[in-house]
């Protein structure tokens, strides 16, 4: 009795052969999307991959950890990687295929390219706290938007400001792929889906949703009529009595990440980000 071999969803990792797959597709009159990925993935990134399903006849997933949105300090070399269990996630979710270049193919010898970045990648966030983060995320995005020539991508709302940046990049260079945002996945008690949630130790796993909770409650008391200096302010302490180091909780304009005062100047979107331990820990909500 022969073993039952798990099948899984081609991969390619060449350029050639991923826009070989995309020709054929096309010529068939078929829609293709195109969902990144750093792997390690989990239900967050395969409701990601859902979406793109049901908005185009073909998925792509990549799968890259990009070495140049790391600063030095951070995780690149322990950032978690499991191609088989990916490629296993991904065939019991529908993909068609996974692009898996080689970090050589993404940067060959001699790359000497980089994007400068203005807009929603200078809000005093995210780059506040990783300066060259997104100048690495957008070299990246716009190569597999150009490498892929996809009709769509799919992006999670949980990278919030990565969004805007991503969505204001095709739209500067004039790229042809549709930029879709899709929501935030969360566990049952509110945490939100992130291939890092695996670093927390137990302790720190029950601590971590009170992130979520104080989003809730800041988004409750906005509506409310409370001023928006004074709940952010006195969020950030009660996170702090919790044991989260936090970086940032703000409300900002949803659409441009401008500071904002007044619900009435919105749409208003809370973010956040907190360390736990070693883990950090990003959200956001729409108010």
């Amino acid at each position: 009795m022969s073993a039952t071999v798990a099948m899984t969803v081609p991969f390619v990792r060449a350029i050639a052969d991923l826009r070989e797959h995309v020709r054929v597709w096309r010529a068939a009159g078929e829609r293709v999307a195109l969902v990144p990925t750093m792997g390690a993935l989990h239900a967050g990134h395969l409701s990601l991959v859902a979406e793109a399903r049901r908005r185009a006849e073909r998925a792509i997933v990549s799968i890259f950890v990009n070495p140049t949105q790391f600063g030095p300090a951070e995780d690149f070399a322990n950032y978690p990687r499991s191609l088989d269990a990916d490629l296993e996630r991904l065939e019991s979710v529908g993909a068609d295929l996974c692009y898996a270049p080689s970090v050589e193919t993404m940067y060959p010898q001699g790359f000497a390219t980089t994007l400068h970045l203005e807009g929603p990648a200078k809000a005093d966030l995210e780059d506040r706290f990783r300066p060259t983060h997104f100048s690495g995320v957008a070299t990246v995005v716009a190569k597999l938007l150009n490498q892929a020539q996809a009709d769509i991508a799919v992006f999670g709302e949980k990278d919030y400001q990565q969004l805007l940046v991503v969505r204001r990049l095709a739209r500067d260079l004039d790229m042809k792929t549709q930029i879709i945002a899709a929501p935030t996945l969360r566990e049952d008690d509110g945490l939100a889906m992130a291939s890092r949630n695996v670093y927390l130790s137990l302790e720190e796993r029950r601590a971590a949703p009170a992130l979520y909770k104080a989003l809730v409650d800041c988004a409750r008391k906005i509506v409310a009529g409370e001023p928006i200096g004074d709940v952010m302010g006195k969020a950030r302490e009660a996170l702090a009595t919790l044991g989260f180091s936090v970086d940032y909780l703000e409300a900002r304009h949803g659409e441009t990440l401008a500071h904002i005062a007044r619900r009435q100047d919105g749409p208003v979107r809370l973010l956040v980000a907190a360390r736990l331990g070693k883990t950090r820990l990003i959200d956001n909500l729409a108010v």
